[in-house]
């Protein structure tokens, strides 16, 4: 379907110097905004609404309008279906789109009926408002976390995401396995936030940094008396988390002796504080997380193997950054953006020569690294792009070329085509499953591999024998 479409469905009646009139109008507004035909297929496409989902025009009209925008109602409770069945419009509502990147995009949407001179139903319209910055400033201000923080392309932890609802929804215990710095608090937040027990507190503890007895009382609380020094009841972060989530970071490192009391917990819902013979009913739902296998230490003999079954109910385990080298630009990005909000800053991005450093670096401390780094560069940038010049000092060897892996290119369209070309490799030059993992429309990747001069084997893996 051609872009003029829109033109000859809407404007029948019109010529053609005011149908490139009404375009240029919808241009010019900063919302939005888009048509539908009456069966779904996208017939006009503004500026707006190309800069805020990343789909340009040509690869949005003709196609159904839920295929473009893939939003949270579209399957279940879509504003414009309502509007076209009920009559009545949808003022500012607010729903979450994906981008072509991946990126889940909050924004506020407005729908009406679009008619012609004799009050026919032609389809529909819709304006989209992006509430982006304004959600980042609340989650800033307000020190939250939402499932939305978490920000990948890569298909390992889109899989997470899939199943992150269902694992919200029940009760079950989870354990999250993961390098330091892959965001493993994260996860266990957005499993809060996503629950029942969301209006609950979110209570974390880190089991590693405290000493056992301290850990003991921090945990289950004491009464006055139970030592010297407790001069006083203190609730413990059990009574704390009660009717939300408790979140045991580091499980590993938790002491035998006190392994058997948080068996009991998990095994009868109950505890005593220090100090007290009353039993007190634990109502919480328990995450834990390890930066090393827990079965590992269950072979070993430092982790008891009937608590790891009570905590291994659900597991999710988290990919290292060095296995997800695509999720480094949309990162970057994003610390960039939150950087530039807080410091109230000018960064516009960052150079070719950094991109490819940050892309080849193995990141031993992960995400949590690369926003080190970022916020390093911060420091020393006055304004602008982010140069070599201001990125620290433990990884200049790479500066020198010295980088333990491969640099994929030397500008952002070499490191472009790269992260293309080795995800075609891993899915056999599969197009179709290759746009799935990248998080892109297929159409947009034949695209890219046209414009960046990628030769595909003449037998790709839509034919490959099952």
């Amino acid at each position: 379907m051609s872009p003029g479409r829109d033109k000859d469905r809407f404007l029948e009646t019109g010529s053609v110097t005011e149908a490139d009139r009404l375009l240029t109008i919808l241009d010019s507004i900063t919302d939005g905004v888009f048509t539908v035909d009456d069966q779904w297929c996208v017939t006009s496409f503004n500026r707006a609404a190309e800069e805020i989902t990343g789909i340009a025009r040509n690869e949005a009209i003709g196609r159904t309008c839920c295929d473009v925008f893939r939003a949270s109602i579209c399957e279940t409770d879509c504003a414009l279906r309502q509007t076209l069945q009920t009559g009545r419009p949808v003022v500012n509502k607010a729903v979450y789109i994906v981008d072509h990147e991946g990126r889940r995009i909050p924004i506020s949407i407005s729908t009406a009926i679009l008619k012609d001179d004799n009050g026919h139903v032609l389809g529909g319209v819709e304006t989209f408002r992006d509430l982006s910055l304004v959600e980042q400033l609340q989650k800033e201000i307000a020190g939250s976390y939402t499932y939305h923080d978490i920000i990948s392309k890569n298909h390992s932890m889109q899989e997470i995401f899939a199943i992150l609802p269902q694992i919200a929804a029940s009760e079950s215990t989870v354990l999250i396995e993961g390098e330091s710095g892959t965001g493993k608090e994260l996860v266990a937040r957005a499993i809060h936030d996503l629950s029942p027990r969301t209006k609950k507190p979110f209570v974390a503890v880190n089991c590693g940094a405290l000493p056992d007895t301290l850990l003991e009382s921090e945990l289950f609380g004491y009464k006055a008396g139970a030592f010297t020094g407790a001069d006083r009841d203190k609730p413990g972060r059990f009574a704390a988390a009660r009717g939300g989530t408790l979140f045991l970071d580091e499980i590993a490192d938790v002491s035998p002796a006190l392994q058997v009391r948080l068996l009991r917990v998990l095994q009868e819902r109950c505890y005593e504080p220090l100090g007290s013979n009353a039993t007190q009913k634990s109502d919480v739902r328990i995450v834990a997380a390890s930066n090393r296998p827990l079965q590992t230490a269950v072979d070993q003999g430092h982790f008891r193997k009937d608590l790891f079954y009570r905590i291994n109910v659900v597991r999710i385990e988290l990919p290292p950054l060095r296995e997800r080298r695509e999720d480094v630009p949309l990162l970057v990005d994003h610390f960039i953006g939150r950087l530039d909000r807080l410091q109230n800053k000018d960064i516009t991005g960052i150079s070719p020569e950094v991109m490819t450093i940050l892309a080849s670096h193995d990141y031993p401390g992960n995400v949590r690294e690369l926003e080190n780094i970022i916020e390093h560069a911060f420091v020393l940038c006055p304004a602008g792009q982010i140069d070599v010049q201001h990125l620290p000092r433990q990884i200049q060897p790479l500066v020198a070329g010295h980088s333990p892996t491969p640099l994929p290119g030397k500008t952002i369209e070499e490191m472009e085509k790269w992260i293309i070309l080795e995800a075609l490799k891993r899915n056999h030059w599969n197009r179709k499953a290759t746009a799935t993992e990248l998080g892109i429309h297929k159409s947009t990747l034949y695209r890219k591999i046209t414009a960046l001069g990628i030769e595909l084997p003449e037998q790709d893996g839509r034919y490959r024998s099952p």
